[in-house]
């Protein structure tokens, strides 16, 4: 069994840290937040004030963090503790500029780095049925398999040097589906109720043809019900769209359908729902 050290236990990191303990590892967990990581304690975490306590005596360090600065000013904070051979893996959204970075901090303190960002949200969390996108040396994975079997329905490995980010790299493009697809449901939902009609009609021409889908009708189900309880943040899939847009720009791609994504996501964060499911950019549709 392994040894973990979680840092960052939000919707995500929680629900991996569970699924770690029940599969046998041992995790001591962090949050800024403390509050947020003391019902790990009862699943059997250690949780601790620092994030130099938590990494400590851990084999592999998981970072599951708001952003690439985030990740990295908690890792400098944990300097003093983190030990070389140590396996870094870097499981957030964290955007394709802030890889190098991480890496490059990685290798001055012997780290092993692993990017590894996650494809999935609360539920496949809860489930262990997340999708690994993995890039990092071949030694690593020998650490990480059993963890990532333990979180995740699948791994894909995709290239040996961690620095390289494929693992971000395709994450954005993923996700970018998924966001860009929550808009896309969510205007046609709208357009339905602003032409006069019951939303749910809209459901009853969709369901069972070739364009139903379970993500259709999850996020159609919050919309025309009103139950924006979150399972990925407007907050957070408004970051995402910005991180998609960098990493578009830089490749000379336009993601014209991301970036007015992206600006709905705003409109809903103005309003005030910015902590509500990305399913809330139903809102943006509306003046109010």
């Amino acid at each position: 069994m392994t040894s973990v050290a979680m840092l960052g236990t939000g919707i995500m990191g929680a629900a991996m840290a569970r699924n770690l303990l029940r599969g046998g590892h041992t995790v001591t967990a962090w949050n800024r937040t403390r509050s947020r990581a003391e019902p790990l304690a009862a699943d059997g975490a250690k949780v601790v004030d620092s994030p130099a306590e938590a990494v400590a005596d851990a084999e592999v360090v998981i970072t599951m963090l708001k952003d690439g600065e985030t990740a990295l000013s908690v890792l400098e904070t944990a300097a003093e503790s983190l030990r070389a051979g140590q396996v870094w893996a870097q499981m957030g959204t964290v955007g394709v500029a802030s890889v190098p970075r991480l890496a490059g901090f990685a290798a001055e303190r012997g780290l092993t780095f692993v990017d590894a960002p996650v494809q999935g949200t609360k539920q496949p969390a809860e489930q262990g049925r997340l999708v690994i996108l993995a890039a990092g040396p071949k030694d690593a994975r020998t650490v990480l398999d059993p963890l990532f079997d333990t979180v995740g329905s699948r791994t894909h490995w995709l290239e040996e040097d961690g620095a390289s980010g494929a693992g971000t790299r395709l994450k954005l493009a993923a996700v970018s589906y998924a966001i860009s697809l929550t808009s896309v449901i969510a205007e046609s939902v709208a357009l339905t109720e602003g032409l006069g009609l019951d939303p749910s009609l809209l459901g009853e021409v969709l369901t069972g043809g070739p364009l139903d889908n379970a993500y259709l009708q999850v996020k159609m189900k919050a919309m025309v019900t009103g139950d924006f309880s979150t399972s990925f943040a407007v907050d957070n899939a408004e970051k995402n769209t910005r991180l998609i847009h960098e990493a578009a720009e830089s490749a000379g791609i336009r993601v014209d359908v991301n970036d007015a994504t992206g600006e709905r996501l705003r409109r809903v964060i103005a309003q005030g729902h910015g902590d509500e499911d990305m399913a809330a950019t139903y809102r943006a549709s509306f003046s109010g």
